[in-house]
């Protein structure tokens, strides 16, 4: 495992806005190893979004560099796939073929017809969507949709998979399926995967790390929590395991404690 995948040093992020300056990130240091699973977690405004927009080249930051495999981060690349929690699926297309488009944009130079679409089965076979193939995103349910945007994603073969709350507007019963489907998908790939989540579960189930970000403006990194829980992980298993407990009361602990007594000494 490489130690150093994607570096992020000294980072800051400032917009402008109409009341002048905003400063959304500083002072951000992290370091993601290959095929590491890292949860980006603090409450709403704190920069999560920001920071993973910074990783996936669709902004630049303000100060600082961003490295993905040694080189510079200075715009979006093929080796950077990003989920988000609008599926994003163009309507008049089939699952198959909005998963097709990314294959044919990434691999056409190099690969024919027959090469690409065995490319984009593949992807939807990894989510088991292989029977929907065929239908119209208005023809599935959004469980559904989200896992043709990971096959998506996933069908580009990304050095690093962003998921910006991927499973943040299902129903719990769909984010459980896609949850346990997404940590088996990751263990067949060894993608490396940042995800933003507002969820203390799924960043527990789900992490490898959890980044715990202070509140905004001028939002960093407060704490990061190595979860230490074998893997496979089965979520029943892991419901009444003391290790799982532990890590579960630490980010709540930091989200609503560590953070309010933050708040209240600033005022």
């Amino acid at each position: 495992m490489m130690e150093k995948f994607v570096q992020i040093e000294n980072v800051g992020q400032t917009f402008d806005t109409k009341k002048g300056k905003f400063v959304a990130l500083r002072d951000i240091d992290l370091t993601l190893k290959q095929g590491e699973f890292v949860a980006l977690i603090g409450h709403s405004g704190c920069g999560k979004s920001t920071l993973l927009n910074l990783i996936a080249g669709l902004t630049k930051p303000t100060s600082g560099v961003l490295l993905c495999d040694g080189r510079e981060i200075a715009g979006p690349g093929p080796e950077r796939a990003v989920v988000f929690q609008n599926h994003s699926l163009l309507p008049w297309l089939t699952c198959f073929e909005n998963i097709y488009l990314a294959v044919e944009r990434v691999f056409s130079q190099k690969e024919g017809k027959p090469k690409l679409k065995a490319r984009t089965q593949a992807a939807i076979e990894l989510v088991a969507l292989g029977h929907a193939a065929h239908k119209y995103p208005h023809e599935i349910s959004g469980g559904m949709k989200q896992r043709v945007g990971i096959a998506r994603a996933l069908s580009m073969e990304p050095k690093v998979l962003l998921m910006d709350e991927p499973f943040g507007a299902l129903d719990a019963l769909t984010r459980a399926r896609l949850q346990d489907e997404l940590m088996k998908i990751c263990e067949k790939t060894q993608a490396t995967v940042v995800m933003v989540t507002h969820d203390v579960d799924e960043a527990v189930l789900l992490s490898d790390r959890i980044v715990m970000m202070t509140n905004g403006p001028a939002a960093t990194i407060g704490e990061i929590l190595e979860v230490n829980l074998p893997r496979p992980r089965a979520r029943l298993e892991l419901a009444h395991d003391s290790a799982y407990i532990d890590c579960r009361a630490a980010v709540l602990e930091f989200l609503y404690e560590k953070q309010a007594h933050v708040e209240k000494q600033a005022a």
